[in-house]
C-alpha cells in the first residue's frame, strides 16, 4: 500500500488540532482524476472552519483534510472521465477539501487547464479567491467602464483580485489597504489607495462610488459610514459584513459566497495567460508550516495570498 502525507484536522480547535498524517494514496473514483498536489493555498475561511466556526451551515466529517485550492498534475483518470489525461496541468476549487497533501481525489468536472505563463504552484492561489472576486465584480457588482469602485480590504487575497478585475472593466479604483500593501495594490491597478490605519475610510474618499466591494468584517458604525458613500442607484457588495444601507438610499446590497464554476475560472486563466491579472503570492511556505499560517492569518499578518507546498 502506497502511503501518502496529508495534514487534516480530528477535532474543531485553535491551530494545534492541527495533524500531519500518513495515509494510503487514494484511487480515483468514477468522474474522478488523480491528482498530484504542486500546491494548495490558504483561505482565512479555512481558520474559521478549522475552529469550528462553520459547522452549522458546512458540517465536515472528522478527520477532514485541509484545503480547498489545488494546482497540480493528473496521475491516474477514473472510470468514466473525460476531457483529461495523465500529465495535465489542472487547477479547480475542491468544495470538499483535501489539497493540503501530496495526492487528491478530484472530480474531473471542477477541474480546468492551469496557466501556462506561471509556475504551477502559484496558480493554487487562484481558485477560490478568483472565482470569489470575478463574482463579485462582474456578476454581482456588474461593474463597468467610468464607474468610481471602491475597494475595501485591497490587500488581502481576494482583494488583489478584485482590484485587478475591477480595473481590467475599465473603472475608476479607489482601495483601502495598510501600509504593507499600499505598494502591491497600486500595480495591481488602483488609482487611489487609502491607508485605513491613518483614518477612517469613509472621510478619505471624495465623492459617492457606483459600488462598494467590500471584502473584511466591520462594525456595525462602519458599515453605516460606508454604507453612506455609495450614489442613489449604486450597490453594495460584500463577502464579509452585510451592509444594509438606509431604506430610502436608493441603494442595492448583496451579501455574497461565490460559487464554483468552471467557465469562471477558465476566463481567469486566460486572463492570467494573456498578462492581464496577475497573482500575488506572498509567501510559499511547505506543509508543516499550516499551524504557523493558520496562526499569522488570525493575528492579521498575512498579505495576499499563501501558498502551501506539499
Amino acid at each position: 500500500m502506497t502511503m501518502m502525507k496529508t495534514t487534516r484536522i480530528h477535532e474543531y480547535g485553535d491551530t494545534s488540532v492541527i495533524r500531519h498524517d500518513s495515509v494510503p494514496r487514494p484511487r480515483p473514483a468514477f468522474g474522478e482524476v488523480l491528482v498530484h498536489v504542486a500546491a494548495t493555498s490558504f483561505n482565512p475561511t479555512e481558520a474559521a472552519l478549522r475552529a469550528g466556526l462553520l459547522h452549522a451551515f458546512f458540517p465536515v466529517d472528522l478527520p477532514y483534510t485541509l484545503g480547498w485550492d489545488v494546482a497540480g498534475t493528473v496521475v491516474e483518470i477514473g472510470a468514466g472521465t473525460e476531457g483529461f489525461a495523465v500529465g495535465d496541468r489542472v487547477i479547480g476549487r475542491l468544495d470538499s477539501g483535501g489539497a493540503a497533501a501530496e495526492y487528491v481525489r478530484a472530480p474531473a468536472d471542477v477541474l480546468v487547464a492551469a496557466p501556462a505563463s506561471i509556475p504551477l504552484a502559484n496558480a493554487a492561489a487562484l481558485p477560490v479567491a478568483g472565482l470569489t472576486a470575478w463574482q463579485a465584480v462582474f456578476e454581482h457588482g456588474k461593474v463597468t467602464a467610468g464607474q468610481r469602485v471602491l475597494v475595501n480590504g485591497a490587500g488581502g487575497g481576494v482583494g488583489g483580485f478584485v482590484t485587478q478585475l475591477a480595473k481590467y472593466a475599465g473603472a475608476e479604483v479607489i482601495a483601502t489597504a495598510s501600509p504593507r500593501s499600499t505598494e502591491v495594490v497600486l500595480r495591481q491597478g488602483a488609482d487611489q489607495v487609502i491607508n485605513y490605519t491613518a483614518r477612517p475610510v469613509s472621510a478619505a474618499v471624495d465623492g459617492p462610488v457606483d459600488t462598494l466591494l467590500n471584502l473584511v468584517p466591520l462594525s456595525p458604525p462602519g458599515a453605516a459610514a460606508l454604507a453612506l458613500l455609495v450614489r442613489r442607484g449604486g450597490r453594495i457588495i460584500s463577502i464579509a459584513t452585510p451592509i444594509e444601507p438606509a431604506a430610502d438610499a436608493g441603494v442595492s446590497a448583496m451579501h455574497m459566497v461565490a460559487r464554483n464554476d468552471v467557465a469562471h475560472l477558465a476566463a481567469l486563466v486566460e486572463l492570467v495567460d494573456a498578462a492581464a491579472l496577475s497573482i500575488d503570492i506572498s509567501e510559499s511556505r511547505p506543509l508543516a508550516d499550516l499551524a504557523a499560517v493558520h496562526h499569522l492569518s488570525e493575528a492579521g499578518r498575512t498579505r495576499g495570498k499563501v501558498i502551501v507546498i506539499p
